[in-house]
């Protein structure tokens, strides 16, 4: 009976934990301890742990020691809880060493895109980035950098953080503690795709170790022949949730845990492989948004303008007969003549070449090195 009770706490637990991380900003649970739990999880225990980790590694090192660490314990604990069921039913031995090596690679991919140059301008190479990357004199115009004192190329931003310039600037991750730029965009995306799939062929295999414990232990034959259970999915199922709580409730969380985070990442990962589909970046969506919404107002001004000007020169000129109400209602407003403002991305040249410009950045290219400035 105690048994049983500890289990029922601890799932009652696992479930308000659950629940606080996932849905905490509910406006139903605002003000309750869900709430409060939920910051707490999301933020509060996130900052003391950063503080704690930056004051022993540095911050420098501090991002590394995190990733480490959430893909280390993660890994830790499918071993601890589950490779003793390898070789099982639907899984072989190979998972095993499968499974390392995959771990392995995204460590890889994860110092590759944080230790990586993201594409640096430097006086020695800023000419070559300015013919690579013309100006569209839409939202990149000529003009110097402040800090670097050199020609800022268009698709360029001088991050703070770094204190550099960096070509073709998507935005700095605060994980990678680097910028990701034109060189290592590719390094960022395969890394999100990677741990994406990983996570995901890391709950189908704890799924396929669950189900292969249940195929291996005839669940379904003992209730139903044993416990006279009637051999029904309804019937079935509180059993065996019952059953696979008790037995392997870690390997479920961690099902659960992977899953979540595969969504989040696979969701990332589409943001940005839609962005270099277009070959437009981060850092250029939010300058589109905000020339578009500028030459939006400067057009509404223009048309309210013009209808002040042509009723004031309506009131000025003879008495006209007065407009029916059922015209006047009917009548379109000078607002709604507004010219569209549309997104000209000079830097589009089509899917294939656009992707082509990520595996392959332009400064990585012989004829990029052999490029010289034109005369002015």
């Amino acid at each position: 009976m105690a048994v049983n009770w500890l289990l029922m706490c601890h799932g009652l637990v696992t479930l308000i934990v659950i629940i606080s991380f996932l849905c905490g900003q509910w406006p139903i649970f605002q003000g309750t301890p869900i709430e409060r739990l939920h910051h707490f999880i999301t933020f509060g225990a996130y900052d003391y742990f950063l503080r704690f980790v930056g004051f022993v590694f540095g911050d420098k090192a501090r991002r590394l020691v995190i990733y480490l660490a959430i893909i280390g314990a993660t890994y830790y604990y499918i071993v601890k809880s589950s490779f003793r069921y390898i070789p099982g039913y639907y899984l072989g031995e190979v998972h095993k060493y499968a499974s390392l090596l995959a771990v392995g690679i995204g460590i890889v991919l994860f110092l590759l895109t944080s230790f990586s140059d993201p594409g640096t301008v430097k006086a020695g190479n800023v000419s070559e980035y300015l013919l690579a990357y013309p100006y569209d004199n839409i939202i990149y115009t000529e003009k110097e950098c402040s800090t670097c004192k050199i020609p800022k190329p268009a698709r360029s931003k001088h991050c703070s953080i770094c204190n550099r310039c960096v070509a073709r600037f998507d935005h700095h991750c605060g994980w990678m503690n680097n910028c990701i730029g034109e060189k290592n965009t590719r390094y960022f995306l395969a890394f999100l795709l990677w741990h994406c799939l990983l996570c995901v062929y890391g709950a189908i295999a704890l799924a396929l170790i669950i189900a292969g414990r249940f195929k291996e232990l005839r669940i379904a034959y003992i209730l139903t022949v044993y416990y006279g259970v009637e051999n029904s999915f309804s019937s079935l199922t509180p059993h065996v949730a019952q059953w696979l709580l008790n037995s392997y409730n870690t390997q479920f969380l961690l099902m659960v845990f992977l899953v979540i985070v595969s969504l989040l990442l696979a969701g990332f990962f589409g943001y940005h492989a839609n962005l270099c589909r277009s070959n437009t970046t981060t850092n250029e969506t939010f300058k589109w948004e905000d020339y578009i919404s500028w030459q939006k107002k400067l057009n509404e001004a223009r048309a309210s303008a013009a209808a002040l000007k042509a009723s004031i020169s309506g009131m000025s000129s003879e008495a006209k007969r007065p407009e029916s109400k059922f015209k006047s209602f009917f009548r379109r407003s000078p607002l709604e003549d507004t010219q569209v403002v549309a997104k000209e991305n000079k830097y589009d040249k089509g899917f294939f070449r656009n992707v082509f410009e990520v595996i392959f950045p332009l400064s990585t290219r012989s004829s990029f090195l052999h490029t010289k400035s034109k005369p002015s």
